[in-house]
């Protein structure tokens, strides 16, 4: 019996050694397993990776972007200003020089008044109307050849020409006008002795008392106020200079021609003045 109690005592603890090694074994081979959620979070974390494709879009926004800075960018370029005024306005005062048939009749010197307004194509090209009033004061021996006192005689200009500017720096500028224009000329003699009936000479003539009798002088007494519309041409050009203010200041020379019936009005107005 006490042998058997030792061989079972052996057996026992040979039992429990292999008992142990088989849990000790069994343990080993169950980690990996409980290690594959670690080895898998790889794997589980894949919803994380698709971000960069979620944010391709936010990528390409500048591509979206681009059209409105395209459109303002063409938008600005079709609304880039000229380097031009589209209107001009001019306003000046000088005196005229006698011309023509009319320096026999008016001397030189009389004041001058101009107001224009111009509507340019471009830089160079516009179009350009004026109103020019000149006063044409009668020279001593007209008045004598009249038998006058005193006299009073103008013109009024309504003129539209084609005009041409020429830009030579920032500052200084250039331009040429040339066209057709109405006149109108008026005049009245003061104390005037001369006889109605009488044969008409030159002055009558180019005052407008004869045009529908050439051999004498009216028989009203409304000889001696001259009234006559005429149509001609006017040529000239002048110079400017722009100010800080962006305000003109123009000087300019004009060669004025108007005839009907034979009767001419001439004069050439030299004007300063103002450009806007």
């Amino acid at each position: 019996m006490a042998k058997f109690a030792s061989v079972t005592a052996t057996a026992s603890a040979l039992t429990l050694l292999v008992t142990m090694l088989l849990g000790t074994q069994g343990f080993a081979q169950t980690a990996p397993p409980e290690q594959t959620p670690a080895a898998q979070a790889p794997a589980a974390q894949q919803p994380t990776t698709p971000t960069p494709a979620t944010q391709a879009p936010a990528a390409q926004q500048p591509d979206t972007g681009q059209e409105p800075s395209d459109e303002i960018s063409s938008s600005a370029r079709r609304k880039k200003p000229h380097d031009y005024k589209n209107w001009n306005f001019n306003v000046g005062a000088g005196a005229n020089l006698d011309s023509g048939s009319t320096r026999t009749w008016v001397r030189g010197g009389g004041p001058v008044g101009a107001a224009g307004v111009a509507r340019n194509a471009n830089k160079y090209l516009g179009l350009r109307a004026d109103v020019i009033f000149a006063d044409l004061p009668l020279r001593d021996s007209t008045e004598e050849l009249a038998q006058a006192t005193g006299a009073r005689n103008y013109a009024y200009a309504v003129t539209l020409n084609p005009i041409i500017n020429l830009p030579v720096t920032k500052l200084y500028s250039g331009y040429f006008i040339f066209g057709g224009g109405f006149y109108h000329r008026s005049g009245s003699l003061s104390d005037s002795t001369a006889v109605p009936g009488s044969p008409c000479n030159a002055f009558w003539s180019w005052w407008g008392a004869c045009v529908n009798s050439n051999a004498f002088i009216p028989l009203s007494g409304n000889f001696v106020n001259s009234s006559l519309n005429q149509w001609g041409y006017d040529v000239g050009g002048g110079v400017a200079r722009k100010m800080p203010s962006g305000v003109e200041i123009y000087a300019e020379y004009r060669l004025m021609h108007g005839t009907a019936s034979n009767i001419t009005t001439d004069f050439r107005p030299i004007t300063i003045g103002f450009r806007w």
